[in-house]
């Protein structure tokens, strides 16, 4: 079982150019988006997140449900279901503002247990950034870690959402020690300011940024490992680096190496085949409008 934490959202997608653009809504959100393209994957997978008991919140437990995720770790509140109304540039790229005062994924409370049969826990996004869960999550983070649970972080930067920068990389710097698996963009490197040597000296035993197009790089202690990006004709890149998230997660459970004896011994061609995977999933994401991952039979070959 590989479960992702953080949150459920709803993005409002323009269907337009515009500022007064009809806005569709979408299931969305970072940890969400991983969850899905896991259960389509074909990974056991648990969703852990607070989630409203509103039309938005039941529709976002449906689409898990759909994927095959196991929903039974959700918390539930009365609370409105976060929003993030999306701008969706020429290139493809997506930027959001977020509608989160008061909202039910705030309130998540860390479980007294993880799932039974649980390899792996998948934290990110906004989740780690609005108080009071993301005290919540950090703390099961690190109770994870301490088990010998391997943990996988993408931070996900929101920078409208973080009110004091250098606190939150300070943060950042802090779950380092209990992270197994980095993976973060190359914007997101840019703002924390860090280099992956450095973060992987910190406590990670592998590193993995991203560059859209310009594809992945894979930092270990024996080496770097880099694939291309697949090209396609982007329709937007809602959800694509939260489909590298989930097949990472993916290829390295079908390889038995949700450890950190097992990104050890991946080696260039285990890294490559990994690398080129993600890739090609993201490629899939990137060419449908909003997140939508692929399912396992659109990766074969």
């Amino acid at each position: 079982m590989i479960v992702v934490a953080g949150e459920a959202l709803i993005d409002l997608v323009p269907q337009g150019t515009g500022a007064l653009a009809a806005l569709r809504p979408a299931l969305g959100g970072g940890p969400y988006n991983t969850a899905v393209a896991l259960g389509r994957l074909g990974s056991p997978t648990a969703f852990c997140s607070r989630v409203s008991s509103d039309a938005f919140g039941q529709a976002l437990l449906d689409g898990l449900t759909a994927s095959g995720a196991d929903v039974s770790s959700v918390q539930r509140g009365t609370e409105p279901t976060t929003l993030a109304v999306a701008t969706v540039g020429a290139d493809g790229s997506a930027a959001y503002s977020f509608y989160v005062d008061g909202t039910a994924d705030r309130l998540f409370e860390a479980p007294s247990a993880l799932p039974s049969g649980t390899r792996a826990v998948s934290f990110g996004t906004c989740s780690l950034v609005l108080e009071p869960g993301a005290s919540a999550y950090e703390e099961m983070m690190r109770r994870a870690a301490a088990q010998g649970v391997f943990t996988a972080l993408d931070p996900n930067i929101r920078p409208g959402l973080i009110p004091d920068a250098d606190a939150y990389r300070a943060r950042f710097k802090s779950w380092l020690p209990s992270v197994s698996l980095l993976k973060l963009s190359a914007e997101d490197a840019e703002w924390l300011g860090g280099t992956p040597r450095e973060w992987l000296a910190a406590g990670p035993d592998a590193v993995v940024i991203t560059r859209g197009g310009d594809g992945l790089t894979a930092f270990t202690a024996d080496g770097e490992y880099t694939v291309p990006g697949e090209r396609v004709e982007v329709v937007d890149t809602i959800g694509a680096g939260d489909t590298v998230n989930a097949a990472l997660l993916h290829g390295l459970a079908v390889r038995d190496a949700l450890s950190a004896q097992g990104l050890a011994g991946l080696g260039h061609a285990g890294w490559t085949e990994l690398l080129a995977f993600a890739a090609r999933a993201a490629a899939i994401t990137c060419s449908r409008a909003g997140a939508e991952p692929p399912y396992a039979h659109e990766l074969e070959g």
